[in-house]
């Protein structure tokens, strides 16, 4: 299993490495008094749309765990399971418990551990924002102490993080006391989403096993709306097994809304839906999808299709021509809309009407479009020939 993961990785680092720009940086601290290297990683093209933005992940930590993300955020941007991001990973001191200490008596940060978190939020945060398009949608990574580090950024007021993934985490033993003075449930009234992630590994001491499992419970437990807790549990005898199983399931999690509709989002969220209440729906999912990710999809063919009985079968077929409408607006060029409307007209028996519609779809296709022949029955059904 390990040899096949590694395998795996290589793979997906190559792909990252030979096929994307990262950049080195020495980035100036007032904070720390000194420099500290970063690495930047833009996704393929960054410098060919001056308009787009990316979602910002902060990895902190060692350079493995940076590849990796980098790895598995190219491997899900291709597969249009994400949207492509922009990864910065922020170098440890020489002394690498320093950046993430905390004191073993009360949880708290060290002082050393203040300013590296001061750093990440004012200067980290800051230069990337002011220096790469990046969209409203920020990710702290870590893994071991770091993830440990990341927990304190739950405290901001503000909410500027919106994914908190914490791998393999070596928590304080005064981290379930921390996590309840954070006030959590303010991220259930702010106009965003957010996203923990934490993971429990049959390689972690039986101990820490039982910690994670206390910690993983009571987030549950809150069930705050827009906080949405994913308590994940790798079987794996060895821990970097289980970095490298987390980083992707992280990702698959935190970019659910992103991805097509699946049969789980469809089962759970769409298909007991009224056609008005399906067609809200699939809106809002690229609203947010815009609005999160700084990504304006329009709306996906296969998500068109994901709905399209709901709309056909339900309330016969009223919202057929609202479903056609909205589809008009997004894709003009496409004949689904226009299809949908003829479907709406030839429903309510208003021939002429479902021609005319059926005739502008055939219009936009392609004569050597596998589908023309099919789509021009449409025409001939109506017409009566």
């Amino acid at each position: 299993m390990i040899r096949k993961t590694l395998t795996l990785l290589f793979i997906l680092f190559s792909f990252a490495v030979f096929s994307q720009k990262i950049i080195k940086k020495s980035l100036e601290s007032d904070i720390l008094k000194t420099s500290r290297n970063i690495r930047i990683f833009t996704p393929e093209g960054y410098e060919k749309d001056n308009t787009k933005n990316y979602p910002l992940a902060i990895v902190l930590g060692d350079a493995y765990l940076f590849d990796i993300y980098v790895a598995n955020s190219v491997l899900f941007s291709s597969k249009d399971k994400a949207p492509k991001q922009i990864v910065v990973g922020i170098s440890m001191a020489e002394t690498k418990a320093k950046d993430i200490s905390f004191h073993v008596k009360s949880g708290q940060l060290t002082a050393n551990a203040q300013n590296f978190y001061a750093f990440i939020r004012d200067e980290v945060l800051f230069y990337m924002e002011s220096n790469y398009r990046t969209s409203l949608f920020v990710s702290l990574v870590g893994q071991g102490y770091s993830a440990n580090l990341i927990t304190h950024f739950l405290q901001e007021n503000s909410g500027f993080i919106n994914s908190f993934i914490c791998i393999n985490a070596n928590f304080s033993n005064f981290i379930r006391e921390e996590l309840q003075s954070y006030n959590l449930p303010k991220f259930g009234k702010k106009d965003n989403t957010f996203y923990f992630y934490s993971n429990n590994s049959s390689s972690f001491s039986a101990q820490k096993q039982l910690e994670i499992n206390l910690i993983q419970t009571d987030l549950s437990g809150l069930e705050i709306k827009n906080f949405n807790v994913i308590n994940d549990v790798i079987n794996t005898s060895s821990s970097i097994s289980a970095i490298s199983e987390a980083v992707p399931r992280a990702l698959t999690k935190v970019f659910e809304v992103y991805s097509t509709i699946s049969k789980e989002e469809y089962d759970n969220n769409i298909k007991d839906l009224t056609p008005k209440d399906a067609i809200y729906y699939l809106k809002n999912k690229y609203l947010e999808i815009e609005f999160l990710f700084g990504s304006n999809l329009g709306i996906r063919e296969r998500d068109i299709y994901a709905v399209e009985n709901i709309i056909i079968e339900k309330e016969n077929g009223d919202k057929l021509k609202d479903f056609g409408k909205m589809i008009l607006e997004i894709y003009p060029s496409s004949p689904l809309g226009d299809y949908y409307i003829g479907r709406y007209y030839e429903s309510s028996n208003m021939l002429k009407k479902a021609q005319k519609y059926y005739k502008f779809g055939y219009g936009k296709m392609d004569p050597s479009d596998p589908n023309a022949d099919a789509f021009y029955e449409n025409i001939l059904r109506v017409s009566g020939q």
